[in-house]
């Protein structure tokens, strides 16, 4: 009725039931009158009254039919609004100044998971938390956060927060107040949104990440101002400078005026073209790396508006790339220690100045000059000294070789090739001037060396009309001058062709020697000092088929150089444990190892293998060394000497006493044995130094409990001076000579029955 009541005061309402009164009130006076009239007299009080009468009844009939069509007016509305409610995304509640609810819709209950039988006009706030809390999606202290919600609403401002349901749900609520003292609240589920804005973030962060640590550096620049957006990590190392420095900026105030106007005119460049562009290597100075250079490759990026928006630039510093490409070419064509010319670098300039040389018709010489005394200098001081000399060596002879060519064939050879002129004197002069200036003493870290060259030299085209020839004769010359006098000057001639050519020739012939059996074993029998044979030495003999028995002093050496003493020493090795291991008697086997061999190979795998196929107890041989072999790579060596060891079979150190080091070489591996060099014994006496020397070492081998025996003994008084200082055992002449084993045959226990089995066999 109140709805009704209110819905007539509206003007049209008023106006209908006005009309319906007094039409009404019209009609039943007119009637009344009628009557009056027709039938039966009727006073003028009940006229008015019937009249009055009527129109009452008319007022309430068009009220009554009024009211009835505003409620359904009314009903319609709010099934429209209802609708409205609950097709919105969003859910709503609306409660007044009580904190009581007045409106809610459906998306509000279902996402809250609410009971429809539940929610009831004029519910209290605090019912409405505790039924969500009852469907799992309020998981706060409810007094909290209506003290919370009572504070916010209390400024009369709307406010939003998002809130984290129990489920993983994350909810947005928009809170307006009202200004009866209630307040609107939407809610609306976002956590679709989140989670793609949480992606977003992720992506973006990865993107950064990504671009950050490129590795190579990039920066970007909006169109059309030009200025820098973004630089990444790799590009603030490149540029030298803090990126802050750089971003919001334009090349100009980033770069020097020529690099900038560079930049610009590239980066208009491709505003004008479009597409991208690729620049090769260029130079940019940076403003804190300095010149650099580069590649550089641009790209445009358009908007969404379709027009350039962004310029990148992936920039490629090949800067280190270069210096290492050109250091990589110093390096091959200069030696490292000295940073003089080497090998390759003589190789291309002999060539070059041959053919200046034959094109003008004129000469030139070529010399090989090798250190004296260089090997006892990294023997007594070190490799470290060595180098230090080797430099200070090249520095004398790059001022005396004004205008030569000055190179480092390697070690401590060098090769000179002079400018063209008179031949053979401006060679000499040269050479002269080279000697000279080692006649004064070298100073090395407080070690004051007396050094020397020796020089060998050949004439273009006197002495060869190509490279190749001139170069081998001037090492001819040299091995000539070496052979003769260390510290000469020798100019090739056609005699030492001659000679270089048989030692090649022999060299060749020897690569064949084991494979067409001319090689054989002697054997020379080692005593202790009383005489009795304790073991054999076995030594190398090759019968040459035309120059016939070439000495061991000839032929080992040109081993060593041409790299065939490995296959000679394991032709050695395998036939001496072979045949030792036929001996009746156990006795020792000795045999020689080359430096070369530890150099190459896996020596302590062959000498196993080697005993294992000869049956050979290791103890029964006897592996003997100089001192050669510890110069150089000294803990590899040791590492093979303790290896060899290991096997069980002895080390002895031979030639004792002639070398540089001997003594520290005792102190760093244990030695088996010690062989005092023939040297000292054959002077025994004539010399006193010799004896002495002897004293010494022996003296030396009890305190460190190593033998010692000594080679070279030819005489019972060198025997007998031996026995007097307590000398182990001695090897040479007065025992035996180096012969075939065949002709110790009783020494070793071999029978005359024992021969002839030996000889069917054969």
């Amino acid at each position: 009725m109140v709805r009704t009541i209110k819905s007539l005061g509206h003007y049209r309402g008023w106006r209908r039931i006005l009309t319906a009164g007094a039409m009404s009130f019209v009609a039943t006076l007119a009637a009344v009158l009628i009557v009056d009239l027709i039938l039966v007299p009727i006073s003028a009080l009940s006229i008015v009254l019937a009249a009055a009468v009527g129109g009452l009844v008319g007022f309430c009939w068009v009220g009554t039919v009024s009211a009835v069509r505003t409620v359904q007016a009314i009903g319609a509305l709010n099934t429209r609004r209802e609708v409205a409610l609950d097709s919105m995304i969003q859910g709503l509640c609306v409660f007044d100044s009580q904190y009581r609810l007045v409106v809610w819709n459906e998306p509000y209950r279902v996402m809250y998971g609410l009971d429809a039988r539940g929610l009831k006009r004029g519910a209290s706030l605090r019912d409405l938390l505790i039924a969500r809390q009852a469907a799992g999606t309020f998981a706060g202290d409810v007094d909290d956060y209506i003290a919370a919600l009572k504070d916010k609403i209390g400024y009369n401002n709307t406010f939003a927060v998002d809130i984290e349901l129990p489920d993983g749900r994350t909810i947005a609520v928009i809170d307006t107040p009202t200004p009866d003292g209630g307040w609107i609240a939407t809610h609306e589920d976002i956590t679709e949104r989140k989670r793609a804005e949480r992606e977003l973030d992720h992506t973006r962060a990865f993107l950064d990440t990504i671009i950050e640590n490129v590795p190579s550096p990039i920066m970007v620049k909006g169109i059309p101002d030009l200025k820098y957006l973004l630089v990444n990590r790799a590009a603030e190392d490149y540029l030298g400078i803090d990126r802050r420095d750089v971003l919001g900026k334009t090349s100009a105030r980033v770069f020097n005026a020529e690099t900038a106007e560079m930049i610009d005119v590239a980066d208009r460049q491709l505003i004008a073209a479009g597409g991208s562009m690729f620049r090769d290597e260029h130079a940019v100075v940076t403003p804190g790396n300095g010149l650099r250079i580069v590649t550089s490759a641009r790209l445009q990026v358009v908007g969404t508006d379709n027009k350039p928006q962004y310029l990148i630039t992936v920039i490629r510093d090949v800067t280190e790339r270069k210096r290492h490409e050109q250091r990589i070419a110093h390096l091959a064509h200069h030696d490292q220690l000295t940073e003089l010319p080497n090998r390759a670098a003589f190789n291309e300039c002999i060539a070059a100045t041959v053919d200046m040389a034959n094109a003008q018709g004129d000469s030139f010489a070529v010399l090989s000059v090798d250190l004296d005394r260089f090997k006892a200098v990294n023997d007594v001081f070190g490799h470290k000294v060595g180098d230090a000399l080797l430099h200070e060596v090249a520095r004398r002879m790059e001022a005396v070789c004004q205008g030569a060519f000055l190179a480092r064939i390697g070690g401590d050879e060098f090769s000179i090739i002079t400018s063209v002129g008179p031949q053979p004197s401006s060679a000499e002069a040269m050479a002269e001037r080279l000697s000279r200036i080692f006649e004064n003493d070298i100073v090395i870290d407080s070690h004051s060396m007396r050094m020397g060259v020796t020089i060998g030299v050949a004439v273009f085209p006197e002495d060869g009309a190509d490279a190749s020839v001139l170069v081998a004769n001037a090492d001819a010359a040299l091995f000539r001058a070496k052979s003769e006098a260390r510290g000469s000057i020798r100019f090739f001639d056609m005699s030492m062709d001659t000679q270089l050519r048989e030692r090649r020739a022999l060299q060749q012939d020897l690569r064949k020697a084991i494979e067409n059996n001319e090689l054989e074993l002697h054997y020379q029998p080692q005593a202790n000092i009383d005489g009795t044979v304790t073991g054999f030495e076995a030594l190398a003999r090759w019968h040459h088929p035309r120059r016939g028995l070439v000495p061991p002093t000839d032929f080992i050496p040109l081993a060593e150089e041409s790299g065939i003493i490995g296959a000679l020493g394991e032709w050695v090795l395998r036939t001496a444990c072979r045949e030792a291991a036929t001996w009746p008697k156990p006795l020792t086997i000795a045999v020689n190892l080359s430096p070369v061999q530890f150099q190459h190979g896996d020596l302590s795998t062959l000498v196993h293998q080697v005993l294992l196929e000869t049956g050979l107890p290791p103890a029964r041989l006897e592996l003997e060394i100089t001192e050669g072999v510890l110069i150089g790579d000294f803990a590899r060596a040791v590492s093979i000497l303790r290896r060899l060891k290991n096997l069980g079979v002895r080390i002895a150190m031979d030639d004792f006493g002639t070398g540089y080091s001997s003594l520290s070489y005792l102190q760093a591996f244990p030695f088996d044995k010690i062989k005092i060099d023939r040297a000292f014994v054959i002077n025994l006496g004539h010399s006193q130094q010799s004896a002495t020397i002897i004293r010494a070492v022996i003296a030396l081998s009890r305190g460190l409990d190593v033998p010692v025996i000594a080679e070279g003994v030819e005489t019972e008084e060198q025997r007998r001076f031996l026995a007097g200082e307590n000398c182990a055992g001695y090897q040479g002449y007065l025992i035996g000579r180096p012969k075939p084993i065949a002709d110790y045959a009783e020494t070793v226990g071999r029978t005359v029955i024992d021969l002839a089995s030996r000889a069917r066999i054969a």
